[in-house]
């Protein structure tokens, strides 16, 4: 009697997924980055505050009020329209720059909108105060950061990218247009435009923006002459830290974006908890039918 083989179906290969779980960001490394980021928010609106006392940007020792880099203002037209001049060209920037609705409702003449600033009347000595108290905040904050860093190896671990990651500059930047992030292993660590981004920003934007807002302080000219030099001079000092500042905006709004676009949830909960989610995808492996008689 001859025997029947049968052979339950049964797909050829077979995918796992894990959830591992890594202990991503520190303590002192999430105190720092949340008071960075409030610092920033502060001193993003506080320094708008200020720049809406003489919304015109220089370069140069003195300011040349006929020929600005930069300028923001209102027509007097009825009603008045926004106007904001760079590098000698106007544009119609109603509403938004030059002239907006200020905090009593009315159309205001103003260089950035109340929403703006801080606080939204314009208030140049209030701005100040709120400018300065934050600044040294976000200095000593820094501080803290670079010194655990250098202390605990953190920062050589974020900001330095390895050889290999250098090798694959190209492919990241292909990743990073096309919207793939890392996965498994890859996602232990920062890729290349990742730490050559912080590299950048913690120390040339940021030791920049430092310096040129001591450039601008009086006192600090009179004790570190240099400053002024280094910036050829006060008004040049006061457009490098606008542009910087501007600089840093772009930064923190890809940063965000980022976070949102690679998992909104999972980057949040590593930079509030420390822990991160990996999810790693196992190889496929040969499954086999099952034979019976």
């Amino acid at each position: 009697m001859a025997r029947t083989y049968l052979t339950r179906s049964a797909p050829e290969t077979g995918e796992v997924e894990r959830r591992r779980w890594m202990f991503r960001h520190p303590l002192v490394i999430r105190v720092t980055h949340w008071v960075n980021a409030v610092c920033l928010l502060v001193l993003l609106m506080s320094g708008l505050q200020i720049f809406n006392a003489h919304p015109a940007l220089y370069w140069g020792k003195v300011s040349t009020f006929d020929a600005p880099l930069l300028a923001m203002s209102s027509t007097a037209d009825d009603p008045p329209k926004g106007m904001t001049t760079v590098f000698g060209h106007g544009f119609d920037t109603t509403g938004w720059l030059g002239s907006s609705v200020g905090s009593d409702g009315e159309a205001a003449d103003q260089g950035f909108p109340a929403w703006a600033t801080l606080p939204s009347d314009q208030d140049l000595t209030g701005g100040r105060s709120w400018h300065f108290f934050f600044a040294w905040t976000f200095v000593l904050n820094g501080l803290a950061y670079l010194l655990y860093g250098l202390a605990s190896g953190q920062l050589r671990f974020r900001v330095i990218p390895s050889r290999d990651q250098i090798r694959h500059f190209g492919a990241s930047i292909w990743e990073h247009l096309t919207l793939r992030f890392p996965q498994g292993d890859e996602a232990k660590r920062y890729n290349v435009i990742q730490k050559l981004t912080y590299l950048v920003v913690l120390f040339v934007l940021l030791p920049v923006q430092v310096l040129a807002g001591l450039a601008m302080s009086p006192a600090m000219d009179a004790a570190f002459p240099f400053l002024l030099t280094l910036f050829d001079g006060r008004q040049s000092a006061r457009t490098v830290h606008f542009v910087v500042a501007a600089l840093l905006v772009l930064f923190v709004v890809v940063h965000v974006a980022l976070v949102l676009l690679s998992g909104f949830w999972n980057n949040m909960r590593g930079m509030l908890t420390g822990w991160f989610v990996i999810e790693r995808k196992i190889e496929p492996a040969p499954v086999t039918g099952e034979t019976w008689v």
